[in-house]
């Protein structure tokens, strides 16, 4: 593209983006119905331009936009987005919802040559200068789906970016939910989580594919797109932590519906749609249908100065922007989506591919833009109309199954052939993408490069999500499960700079964390959030049977909402039992049996911490007031405990330091 088409693009996007930020808060009454009907009226627009063939036709462009997480010197979530962008000053960079999520946007290529080349060639340069501007602000890059270092306490509302359009999302959104975000997800561990905005969405980061596409051609086009969506999650799974929790193979896809679904947990009879969602049927005739259907389910949530009449536009031979139609779109999120824009004063349509994580390295994110381009080239020269041989339902199945279980997931293809979605690729969609790039005037040795790399990802079954795994499963249970997944960033840190693909990357090592820097800072390093607990009413016996059964010395009483009320520690229960002994012994066994309750023997005047305590600090409230254990507490809740063996290995550690100094 040229220098002024890429510039015209870009004064579009900022545009855009200053439209987003004119944006007032939630619609209501007659600005609901002013904004309602400019997006009508923009409808109404696209229709006329897709009548009339105002549509770029001819070679096809591609483009990616790259989302990445930012963390300190401890691994954590650095909430330096706005310092970050300040020193960039580079248009292709720009915020995401959390201080602690970048994005950036290449600019868009041809699809043939050396097009996918050139992205990746761009996409690592702008890293690079990503990495280098970190560097003076001791933060650095990180791709991958889900951060494995993120803690609840990341998503308040001070971590998100101060934009009014995520101010006014967040508040329409929580306003018509009407109550807290629920989510739940079950993989090899459970995860319940209530949160009090969109915030948690910020948890997710993806690499967005986009291929411009004919009008004529958008409806099949994007109907295959939906086909492809469970083999590529299946084979790219980057996302399989959360909060400690192994999930699924690429969580990312449940997380996000959930995050910022808008319906109410209440029971309705009536059939509600998430706003992240598959769509619920194949596109027949244009994108027109797309946009309708979602204009119809999904009410506006904030609004722009509306400073065009698109129809006056195009009266004058000129170009809409169709602001209105676009801002409604950006608030529905669909796992393809459709796009319009305007490129030297054309408009196009383009198809984006959301269902693919961040990471884990940029050839591995360009493998994946190669492997689904190729076929979107190849298969829809080969099937004139896909939704012949397959189901919505089944496509639709496919995602969650593929999302669930990665390359072993089970997955309903063409004409009903059910197969692993391993063998699947490699059999006959690794072929037909090679087949695809050809068509397309991919070069030679570009179509092998990106190829191989998928290819020896899939028979390895060696995936970011499985790296992850194979890692955290090779540390055991040395160290804290905060030391482990730290030691996970700082390699994914170290490996992505590398350039090298996730199937030639060796396992996480514990020590690339720099234990004596950065591990030894925090409460949450530590703390175990597997927690036993009783209450005041129930019998002392249980406590005492619960002591003996998982071995431990302290257990914290809560109260039914989950906020600590005490604490009891062994030795109380041996002096009670031991009082009760003499009790029973001076009355002759008279005294009543079972009469004890928690209530009675635990210590009321608790000495707690937070998450984010400094370790030092911890230890040094254990010796001030000789407690082996300390409960940890966030918003009053009961989150976790600490005792003085959990703190044993960094006593030794910091020992051994000052020895050494």
């Amino acid at each position: 593209m040229s220098r002024t088409a890429r510039k015209e693009e870009r004064d579009g996007n900022v545009a855009s983006a200053r439209a987003h930020k004119r944006v007032e808060g939630a619609l209501e009454g007659e600005r609901r119905r002013e904004f309602t009907r400019a997006v009508l009226t923009d409808l109404r627009a696209l229709e006329r331009m897709l009548d009339e063939d105002w549509f770029e036709r001819g070679e096809p462009r591609i483009g990616a936009e790259q989302e990445m997480f930012l963390v300190d010197a401890h691994w954590r979530p650095a909430p330096a987005a706005l310092d970050m962008l300040e020193r960039l000053d580079d248009p292709h960079f720009t915020t995401e919802l959390a201080k602690f999520n970048l994005e950036l946007n290449v600019d868009p290529q041809p699809f043939r040559g050396d097009g996918l080349a050139r992205l990746e060639r761009q996409l690592t340069a702008l890293l690079e200068r990503c990495r280098e501007v970190g560097r003076e602000l001791g933060i650095h890059p990180v791709l991958v789906g889900i951060l494995p270092t993120l803690r609840t306490q990341d998503f308040g509302l001070e971590n998100m970016v101060p934009s009014p359009r995520y101010e006014a999302l967040n508040a329409a959104m929580t306003a018509m939910r009407g109550g807290a975000y629920e989510i739940s997800i079950k993989g090899i561990d459970e995860l319940l989580l209530r949160h009090d905005s969109v915030m948690v969405e910020a948890a997710n980061c993806s690499f967005q594919v986009h291929l411009q596409v004919a009008p004529d051609e958008f409806a099949r086009l994007y109907n295959l797109a939906q086909v492809l969506a469970a083999p590529l999650v299946a084979i790219a799974g980057n996302s399989t932590l959360l909060f400690g929790k192994r999930l699924w193979h690429e969580t990312r896809i449940a997380l996000f519906q959930q995050a910022v679904d808008t319906r109410s947990s209440r029971t309705h009879l009536r059939e509600r749609h998430a706003r992240v969602w598959f769509g619920s049927r194949w596109v027949r005739r244009s994108v027109v249908e797309i946009f309708k259907e979602d204009i119809a389910r999904f009410r506006s949530l904030v609004g722009t100065d509306l400073d065009e009449d698109p129809i006056e536009k195009l009266d004058a031979g000129e170009v809409p922007w169709l602001k209105a139609l676009r801002l409604h779109n950006s608030t529905v999120y669909r796992w393809n989506r459709p796009c319009y824009g305007v490129i030297e004063g054309r408009p196009h349509l383009r198809i984006e591919c959301r269902v693919l994580p961040s990471g884990p390295s940029v050839v591995d994110e360009v493998a994946n833009a190669a492997f689904w381009l190729g076929l979107m080239s190849e298969l829809g020269h080969r099937h004139e109309d896909i939704t012949r041989h397959i189901e919505f339902d089944h496509a639709q199945r496919n995602l969650w199954a593929a999302a669930r279980d990665g390359m072993g997931a089970s997955l309903v293809w063409l004409d009903g052939q059910e197969r692993e979605a391993q063998a699947l690729v490699l059999d006959q969609l690794l072929p037909a993408a090679e087949a695809g790039l050809r068509r397309a005037g991919i070069d030679e040795a570009d179509v092998a490069r990106y190829l191989s790399v998928l290819d020896k990802r899939v028979r390895n079954r060696r995936d970011g999500a499985r790296w992850q795994l194979s890692s955290l499963q090779a540390f055991g249970d040395r160290g804290a499960p905060g030391e482990r997944h730290n030691a996970l960033v700082a390699a994914l840190v170290a490996r992505q700079a590398a350039g090298r693909p996730v199937a030639e990357w060796d396992r996480a090592r514990r020590d690339e964390a720099d234990s004596s820097k950065a591990n030894n800072q925090r409460v949450d390093q530590y703390m175990k959030t597997d927690v036993f607990t009783v209450q005041e009413d129930d019998p002392v016996e249980l406590v005492a049977d619960l002591m003996t059964w998982e071995r431990i010395r302290h257990v914290p009483v809560e109260d039914a909402e989950g906020k600590l009320v005490g604490i009891v520690s062994y030795r109380a229960l041996l002096r009670h039992f031991a009082n009760e002994a003499k009790e029973r012994a001076s009355t002759r066994g008279r005294r009543r049996a079972g009469s004890t309750s928690v209530g009675d023997v635990m210590r009321r005047d608790v000495i707690t911490v937070g998450p984010d305590t400094p370790t030092l600090e911890a230890i040094a409230l254990m010796r001030r007031y000789r407690v082996g254990c300390l409960p940890v507490v966030q918003g009053g809740q009961l989150v976790a405990m600490v005792t003085e063996d959990d703190f044993m290995n960094i006593a030794a550690e910091l020992l051994e330091q000052r020895l050494r100094g």
